[in-house]
């Protein structure tokens, strides 16, 4: 399976559910703690489950359950309905990531996709995309969530400075005056004495 990416939405779009912003790690790749990423258009998992699912299913098989940490969730259905049928969905405050889904198909197995929330920006998502699709990664959703912030903030003061640098003509301030060196005539070399 390749990994599936949709581009951020236009204006157009930005309010409707259409495909999910997905990528998956391919298939048959080494177990890893996520098996993709999904990026959200809003924080309603009534409205944004049913279309992730649907999509999933000839995938994975049939998801039948799904868990999230009600974190960042501010309201989860206890059911989705999903292509006719009813998918249960669960929470877990301690036990489970703030920003990751599980889901669960009793015939198949069960698969965790890091949940990147819709106010990230482009960069930020399309980095976490590839980190949580990655079939070495070795890191929790909440681990790339902090170090995608981490990334965008060294950005940022990256920018800064390079706009200070910019804003100062693209050369060091004047540095502060050299001591002058007692016996010494600027643009002589200094001679030591008796030769």
């Amino acid at each position: 399976m390749t990994a599936t990416v949709s581009l951020p939405p236009t204006s157009e779009d930005r309010f409707t559910t259409s495909s999910p912003r997905l990528s998956l790690a391919p298939a048959g790749s080494a177990p890893a703690l996520l098996d993709g990423a999904w990026w959200l258009r809003s924080p309603d998992l009534a409205a944004e489950l049913p279309s992730l699912l649907a999509l999933l299913d000839p995938l994975w098989g049939r998801i039948t359950r799904v868990t999230v940490n009600p974190v960042h969730w501010p309201v989860i259905p206890r059911k989705v309905p999903v292509a006719g049928r009813v998918v249960k969905v669960g929470w877990f405050l301690a036990e489970q990531d703030p920003h990751e889904l599980l889901l669960l198909s009793y015939r198949v197995g069960r698969w965790n996709l890091l949940v990147i929330p819709p106010s990230t920006p482009a960069a930020s998502a399309a980095w976490l995309m590839a980190a949580g699709s990655d079939p070495l990664g070795t890191s929790t959703a909440s681990r790339l969530v902090a170090e995608a912030e981490n990334l965008r903030a060294a950005a940022q003061d990256d920018r800064a400075s390079e706009a200070v640098w910019n804003s100062e003509g693209g050369h060091v301030a004047d540095p502060a005056p050299r001591p002058r060196i007692p016996g010494a005539t600027p643009g002589v070399p200094n001679q030591a004495k008796g030769m």
